[in-house]
């Protein structure tokens, strides 16, 4: 029976803080966690949308196997249409590397291939470009537009997020420190624009933001 080994990860803590003075942590710079979002597209040969699914079925699961796999989002094709976009989310560029670059990659895409009505076509976008990020054919988006949703978007989180934090302070004396406090607050505010409300509201507003 052939044995499963789960995947290496890598360890992101720092032992020495453990140690290091309130100073020494104060003087330390903020953690820039790196975001990485890959965008696919396939477009299918007529009558194979029921076997390209049953492929989906087999390669997300594998590419959630693999160290720093954040998510992963099918939109699938309009009417008319037989164009897949898959979007993917690495913690960083090396990880996302190590997906792409894997032979277990290499063999599914070996049995994409007859399903394809051209190549696959792929883009690695870092940090937050992704969210603005127009479709085949859109207009990309004015500034003036990104600078307004994603003040409507901030604005209301830099209220409403740090409330719980000083609640919980009140129970918690370690979250009242300003560093920690600032951090975790920065943390939950990139979380939920990177990967629950800036996907989704540029989907909504797509026809006023590209247009």
């Amino acid at each position: 029976m052939k044995s499963e080994h789960p995947a290496a990860s890598v360890d992101p803590r720092d032992p020495s803080l453990r140690d290091a003075s309130l100073a020494d942590v104060s003087a330390r710079g903020f953690p820039r966690p790196e975001s990485v979002t890959a965008v696919i597209r396939h477009r299918l040969r007529a009558e194979a949308a029921a076997g390209y699914e049953q492929w989906l079925q087999r390669i997300v699961p594998i590419a959630q196997r693999f160290p720093g796999h954040r998510g992963v989002d099918v939109i699938r094709p309009a009417p008319g249409s037989s164009l897949y976009t898959v979007t993917l989310r690495f913690d960083s560029l090396a990880h996302a590397e190590d997906w792409f670059q894997s032979s277990a990659r290499q063999a599914l895409l070996a049995e994409l291939m007859p399903l394809l009505a051209e190549d696959e076509q792929r883009e690695t976008l870092t940090g937050l470009e992704f969210w603005f990020r127009p479709e085949p054919g859109q207009k990309p988006a004015r500034r003036y537009k990104q600078f307004l949703l994603t003040l409507a978007v901030i604005f209301p989180l830099t209220l409403l997020v740090p409330m719980p934090f000083h609640w919980l302070a009140q129970r918690w004396p370690w979250l009242g420190n300003t560093i920690v406090q600032h951090l975790l607050v920065a943390a939950v505010i990139v979380g939920l624009m990177t990967y629950v409300l800036m996907p989704r509201l540029t989907r909504w507003v797509a026809r006023w933001l590209y247009g």
